[in-house]
């Protein structure tokens, strides 16, 4: 089955979320024409490191964003504090459901199974304020507990580059051994092998509308 997705949502708990989970997928669904936003509900300055002034990860979000050739004005930035969103939830909730009047076809959040405690929120109200979409949980095997890997995304080498390639726009970030070209590019290597393709990035089933 071709990707046929053609209005998609990334709902991001904080500024790198989406890209690191999805970015590659990202990258493939703009090639094949689907209008892609992407909503991160926290630019976490309280975890940013003093060398870095106020403000760095929102402009490192929007040019990860655009490297992925995501349109500025499909970038939602909101600034909830982080590790804090489970205090904001019934806020996040109805901006959701704001957003969900774009009538999205997919969205791409966080597993249910993630145990950070913003990334969590982010799931469990994304499950709410979009239960009648197709919802895919993406990956970020540091923080997830289990993962049922029930869907793959087959892709060319080109999309992972353009992955890191995103990715290094965070140079606040740069220390973390998840943001590495080497651990991008194993790990859609090794969910490719599992689905005898070259690279691939996997997503746990939420919801699948048909």
């Amino acid at each position: 089955m071709r990707l046929s997705f053609k209005n998609v949502l990334v709902l991001a708990p904080h500024t790198d979320d989406g890209e690191l989970g999805a970015g590659a997928t990202i990258a493939l669904l703009i090639e094949r024409g689907a209008n892609v936003s992407y909503a991160a509900f926290s630019t976490a300055e309280d975890s940013l490191d003093p060398e870095f002034p106020p403000g760095t990860l929102e402009q490192e979000v929007k040019m990860a964003t655009s490297r992925l050739n995501i349109k500025p004005e499909n970038l939602h930035i909101y600034r909830n504090k982080v590790r804090e969103l489970e205090y904001r939830r019934q806020e996040i909730l109805d901006e959701m459901i704001r957003l969900r009047k774009n009538n999205y076809d997919l969205v791409l959040m966080p597993s249910v199974h993630d145990i950070h405690q913003d990334h969590e929120v982010i799931a469990r109200e994304g499950l709410r304020a979009f239960k009648q979409t197709t919802i895919l949980g993406y990956e970020l095997i540091w923080n997830n507990l289990s993962f049922n890997t029930s869907c793959f995304v087959r892709l060319g080498k080109q999309h992972v580059e353009m992955k890191c390639e995103a990715l290094t726009a965070y140079r606040s970030q740069a220390g973390r051994p998840y943001m590495t070209r080497d651990f991008i590019m194993s790990l859609a290597k090794a969910r490719g092998v599992q689905i005898g393709a070259e690279y691939a990035e996997s997503f746990e089933v939420v919801r699948w509308v048909l």
